[in-house]
């Protein structure tokens, strides 16, 4: 059977060629397009090109180009159909097939039934008399029954069991409304589970292809707390979403900038008053993994947070996890008592361009606050300054960008870059990325202490790092293994880095004679010489030993950010203290989960006074 037009013409529409692509190679945004190495004919230059606006990709050197249904089709050796149907599946627009008499059913279609359930009740509520409330609360923010429509707004009532006692009524059992923070267990025994959300505004979170798999919810006064969210789930991880980032790809793709706002009423205000190319976390700061998705869509982003304090930490900390993925990072600033709600509600979306053309880099930013309190006035204030500007220096995953922000701040303070770039070497730019994720930056870091080592004699450090190397020489099969792991830039000694490097480029390619060494600098052949004469764990079993250094080598960036966690902690005030400890059982339990080694110790944990 064949599959309908108007099906074929969805799934054109609702894909995504460069993630498509992307899962094969690794793209960097050039203009419009996207360029990478190319797939079909195993190419490492970027030549090959990705137009999202026109839906076509070419390779310049092998010819080979299409839409999105041609690339499965010549990269994986599809036939039309199935490519449409592997394209559909990434879309999430269901296509049966009727070659399967008993598809495999999905474990968590349940919990997915079971929030679209939700979002369908929660919407007609809203629409009823009981949401007459709501419905004014919007009206008078802006928010017309058009954009109630498209982000498929809601309204929960105030009753303890109306929407569990509908729910169970039509066959929804208390497991599934449990799993996915729906409803809450009660703390008197023999009762029925009571709703999650009751008196409040209801904003679905959807997937890419439109599922709803979460549910914010907002009061519609100024009590506490102000926002109710789901928990995470086996469909909802709130640490890799991002609000509306569905609805605005494409706006973003096309203005090659992401608006990065707080919470979902920013959010829907901006799309409401004209204003597309916004996403919003689901938290107050970004995540690693949010960055990066982020940084897949557009090489800039600008922050439009709060100018309170809790904004403000929040800013910066997205800022930093922005300029970990290889985005460049700017700062909007508000007027006094105003956020991008209030703004686009009484001056319209017009008015926010002002400020989007006046934002500055986020470390300037950073200064201005600095000078705003008068660090630079003395000299134990200089010296807190410095030290509250060096992790966005560590963060910054291009080296040109360091070395602007390192003069910036010589000029800023009087102490000489060289002094600046020693306290930056001493501790280790933290790179938080999901182990594994696909490196879309063309980070340059230790490029300088490489050409050091090629004047003075190369200094390496003992672990994991050389254990691996000790391995992929012995044998360039593990290269491809590693490969799918570990990116170069998880190397942090610069030789190491290189040798690595080189060692994927002329995987499969290793002569006899061993001239592929001649295609790494001559101040790193002797490290590789001592690395293949080494007979360090010759006598271990080497699965058990490539296993061992890669967990290892995997744990060292949430150990870092364990031990920063630790230093925070000795200075957090009390509304920041609680935050800090929730983070520090998320890094242990994830590492237990995916058996990593912890080193660092358990903190003390002591309150606050």
């Amino acid at each position: 059977m064949g599959i309908p037009d108007a099906v074929i013409e969805e799934v054109r529409q609702r894909g995504d060629l460069v993630e498509l692509v992307g899962e094969h190679t690794r793209l960097k945004r050039a203009g419009r397009t996207f360029r990478g190495p190319c797939p079909l004919h195993g190419g490492e230059g970027p030549n090959f090109s990705v137009d999202p606006q026109k839906g076509f990709f070419h390779c310049f050197v092998c010819g080979e180009g299409g839409d999105i249904f041609a690339f499965p089709m010549k990269h994986l050796g599809m036939d039309f159909l199935d490519a449409v149907r592997y394209v559909a599946e990434r879309a999430g627009v269901e296509i049966p097939d009727p070659r399967e008499e008993a598809p495999q059913a999905d474990p968590n279609q349940p919990l997915y039934d079971a929030n679209a359930f939700a979002a369908d009740w929660y919407r007609r509520q809203l629409a009823s008399d009981t949401g007459r409330v709501a419905r004014d609360y919007l009206q008078k923010r802006g928010i017309g029954g058009d954009v109630v429509e498209r982000f498929r707004l809601g309204w929960a009532p105030e009753a303890w069991t109306a929407f569990g006692d509908v729910a169970r009524s039509q066959g929804i059992r208390n497991e599934q409304l449990l799993a996915v923070g729906l409803v809450k267990e009660p703390k008197q025994p023999g009762r029925e589970p009571y709703d999650a959300l009751r008196g409040r505004v209801i904003f679905p979170i959807e997937d890419l292809g439109g599922r709803v798999i979460a549910f914010g919810g907002r009061v519609l006064d100024d009590s506490v707390p102000k926002y109710l969210n789901s928990p995470d789930s086996p469909i909802y991880h709130k640490g890799q979403e991002l609000y509306g980032l569905g609805w605005s790809r494409g706006a973003i793709r096309r203005a090659e900038t992401a608006l990065v706002v707080e919470g979902y009423m920013d959010y829907v205000s901006l799309a409401a008053h004209g204003v597309p190319n916004v996403v919003a976390p689901l938290g107050t700061a970004l995540t690693p993994e949010q960055a990066e998705r982020i940084a897949r869509y557009a090489q800039r982003a600008i922050l439009l947070y709060d100018s309170d304090k809790a904004g403000l930490r929040a800013t910066f900390r997205s800022g930093d996890a922005l300029l970990r993925a290889g985005v460049e990072v700017l700062v909007a600033t508000l007027p006094k008592g105003e956020d991008p709600d209030s703004l686009v509600r009484s001056k319209g979306g017009e008015a926010l361009k002002k400020y989007l053309d006046d934002a500055v880099d986020v470390l300037e930013r950073k200064i201005q606050i600095l000078e705003l309190r008068d660090f630079f006035g003395s000299i134990a204030g200089t010296r807190r300054a410095i030290d509250l500007l060096i992790p966005t220096i560590r963060a910054a995953s291009d080296e040109v960008l360091r070395g602007v922000y390192l003069r910036r701040i010589s000029e800023k303070t009087g102490v000489p870059q060289a002094t600046l770039e020693r306290e930056v070497a001493d501790g280790p730019a933290r790179d938080t990325r999901p182990p594994g994720a696909p490196d879309r930056r063309a980070r340059q870091e230790g490029r300088r202490a490489e050409d050091l080592g090629a004047r003075q004699p190369i200094k390496t450090r003992l672990g994991p790092e050389r254990s691996l190397l000790l391995l992929l020489l012995r044998d360039d099969t593990w290269a491809e293994r590693l490969a799918r792991e570990v990116s170069p830039e998880d190397f942090r000694d610069p030789v190491y880095r290189r040798i690595y490097e080189g060692l994927l480029h002329t995987e499969g390619r290793r002569d006899a004679e061993a001239k592929w060494l001649e295609n790494f600098p001559p101040e790193v052949q002797p490290v590789i010489e001592d690395l293949r004469a080494s007979q360090e764990a010759a006598d271990v079993p080497a699965d058990e030993f490539f296993d061992a250094n890669l967990r290892s080598l995997l744990a060292r960036p949430l150990e870092d950010r364990l031990r920063e966690i630790d230093r925070e902690l000795a200075i957090a005030p009390a509304d920041q203290y609680m935050e800090l400890i929730r983070e520090q059982q998320a890094i242990r339990l994830s590492m237990r989960e995916r058996n990593l080694p912890i080193q660092y110790g358990v903190t003390r944990q002591v309150l606050p006074q």
